[in-house]
Order: C-alpha cells, then sequence, then structure tokens
C-alpha cells in the first residue's frame, strides 16, 4: 500500500485556509489507497520561540481541527512528531548527509529569517532536514504538497537519493508530490495579495475554524472588497486577478466551500453587489464548518481525549519508525550494543 505522510504545525489556531487547502483533502485520501500518517509538526514549531505553556494546548487545538475535520483515528496515524523519538535522530543523520549549499537554496528559510538571517536559530535553518526525516522515517510514498512545499519535497528526494548512494543501498523511496484536485489559496481577508495566515496580526485578517457563525459573519462582512460588483467571469490573467485580489478570493472561498468551479460562481453572482454576496458566502461558511467548529469545541473540553488520541497514534508511529532506524543505523554503521 502507498503511505503519505504529511504535517501541521501547532503554531497557532487553525484557519479557513489551512481546512480548504489542506485538511478535508487529508481526510479524502483515507477513503482512497493509501495508508496515512499526520503528524502535528511541533518540533517544526519551536525553529521559532513558542510559548511553552501554550504550545500544549496550540498542539490539542491543531489535533482537533483534524479530528473534526473528518481525519479519522482509527483509519489513520495521528500523533505529535516529538513523542516519537526517531524523527529527530533521523534527521541528524540527515544533517550529516544534506549539503550546506542545498540549505542556502531554500527560500523559505530567507522568507522566515528575512533581514535578521544571523540571529535565526539553527534549527529554522536546518528545517528541511528534519522534514526530509519526517517523510522518510515512515519510508512516505507520497506527501501532499502546497506551492510552499515544493522545494522542500526536491531536497527530501535529494537526501534520499544521496543517502542511498553514499552507502551502495536502494533503502529510501524517492518521494512523489501528490497533487490532490485543483489547489485552493485562501488569501486574506485584509488584503487579498497575501496568504491567510495564523500568524497575521489582525484576527480579522483570516476565519478561524474555532470561530462562532457570529464571528464568521462579521470577518465577511467586514472582508475588503472594491467598489465594482461581482465579477461576471474568472480572471482571464493574473493581471486580472492582482487588479481584483478581494474579490477574486472571495470568490475562491465560496466556490471550494461548494465545490464549483469559479466560473459558476461567477455565472450565479457574477454583476451583484458584494453585499448580496456576502450574504450567501456567509451562510455557506457557517454551514459548512458549523459542525466541525461544534466538535472542535467539544474535544477541547474533552483534553485527556484527545491526548488519548495521540498517545496512541504516537504508539503505532513508532512500531513503523523504529525499525527503520536500526536498519539506518546498521547501513551508517552506528554500533547498537
Amino acid at each position: 500500500m502507498k503511505r503519505i505522510f504529511s504535517g501541521i504545525q501547532p503554531s497557532g489556531g487553525v484557519t479557513l485556509g489551512n481546512y480548504l487547502g489542506a485538511i478535508r483533502n487529508w481526510a479524502k485520501l483515507q477513503q482512497e489507497d493509501y495508508h496515512c500518517l499526520y503528524c502535528m509538526v511541533d518540533l517544526h514549531a519551536i525553529t521559532v520561540f513558542q510559548d511553552p505553556k501554550a504550545l500544549p494546548q496550540q498542539t490539542r487545538e491543531v489535533t482537533a481541527a483534524l479530528l473534526a475535520a473528518g481525519i479519522d483515528p482509527k483509519t489513520s496515524i495521528v500523533f505529535n512528531q516529538s513523542a516519537v523519538a526517531e524523527h529527530a535522530q533521523l534527521a541528524w543523520i540527515f544533517n550529516c548527509v544534506a549539503r550546506v549549499g542545498w540549505m542556502n537554496r531554500m527560500t523559505q528559510f530567507k522568507e522566515k529569517a528575512g533581514k535578521h538571517r544571523e540571529n535565526a536559530s539553527l534549527g529554522l535553518y536546518a528545517y528541511p532536514a528534519l522534514m526530509a526525516a519526517d517523510i522518510l522515517i515512515y519510508k512516505a510514498t507520497h506527501v501532499p504538497v502546497g506551492d510552499d512545499q515544493k522545494q522542500h519535497l526536491e531536497l527530501t528526494r535529494d537526501v534520499a537519493q544521496k543517502f542511498n548512494s553514499d552507502y551502495g543501498v536502494d533503502y529510501f523511496p524517492l518521494t512523489e508530490p501528490l497533487i490532490y484536485g485543483a489547489a485552493t489559496r485562501v488569501m486574506s481577508l485584509r488584503d487579498g495579495s497575501k496568504k491567510m495566515s495564523k500568524s497575521d496580526p489582525s484576527d480579522m485578517s483570516r476565519i478561524n475554524l474555532i470561530d462562532d457563525a457570529d464571528t464568521i459573519a462579521g470577518k465577511i462582512r467586514k472582508a475588503k472588497t472594491d467598489p465594482e460588483p461581482v465579477p461576471v467571469a474568472p480572471p482571464a490573467s493574473d493581471e486580472e486577478r492582482a487588479a481584483r485580489p478581494e474579490a477574486y478570493n472571495l470568490m475562491g472561498i465560496y466556490a471550494a466551500l461548494t465545490d464549483k468551479s469559479l466560473a459558476e460562481v461567477a455565472d450565479e453572482f457574477g454583476g451583484a453587489p458584494f453585499s448580496a454576496f456576502k450574504g450567501a458566502l456567509t451562510d455557506v461558511a457557517v454551514a459548512v464548518m458549523g459542525p466541525i467548529t461544534a466538535e472542535m469545541r467539544r474535544l477541547m473540553d474533552h483534553p485527556d481525549e484527545i491526548d488519548a488520541i495521540l498517545r496512541r497514534g504516537a504508539e503505532d508511529a513508532r512500531e513503523i519508525a523504529a525499525p527503520i532506524l536500526r536498519e539506518v543505523y546498521d547501513i551508517v554503521g552506528l554500533l547498537r550494543p
């Protein structure tokens, strides 16, 4: 059976963008011929400072979001990264396989470190090696990827290939990207040129999966638009989209929530004022997210239930990871008394 690994950082709340762009597809993959492992990557989260008092609750909240959105812990393995030590152990070996030049080309490090590159943590710099370990400690054959992760998956393949070549083995697979339908890229409600992000200082820029119906309605009502009515057709070019980013963003959200194309949304609402369209979008968002929010809140009120699922998931993950790490140690020549 093909094996999927994917992870999400517990560094804050889960947004509508996370749900539409990834999590709902993860739930669908469970119905296909894949063995799925879904991980709260808390070791990745601490590459930038996290409040140690808040991180456990954040990890539980992200886990609750996955479960509420349809990830079934009886079908998939759901766990947090730090509970499976093999991730970090394999990451060190990959630190010794990966080349500094490869890391220097990682655009995400440059974006996150910004002008303060010299003050960035070593963990942030070596992040891709840990990501490669996350994937290869299970010999995952496929990884669902978005545009911002393609480069990291390419590095994972490079690490696997170099490890195999260095040690004269055919051990790690060259993991394939999994593109699941059309990518849904949800942008900020305050600035349609920026991705919806849980790290944005303005809570009005995003819809959180934990938001109640009134909060969702208020955020959509106040979402930035322009004076023109709803476009009568999808954008014909990137330039056309860039001219009205907020309008096409809201249309894209409606399309994703209703499983319609942008053209169908334009046919239905083109020429209408945005006040009317926002009302329809609110109704759809509340209908889709309401059950997810309710289940998230129920789970958050029962942290022991979440912890039990994570504990069982970590045990199941270790059953796969431990023998792989032992074989890697033997290949590398590390003595195991």
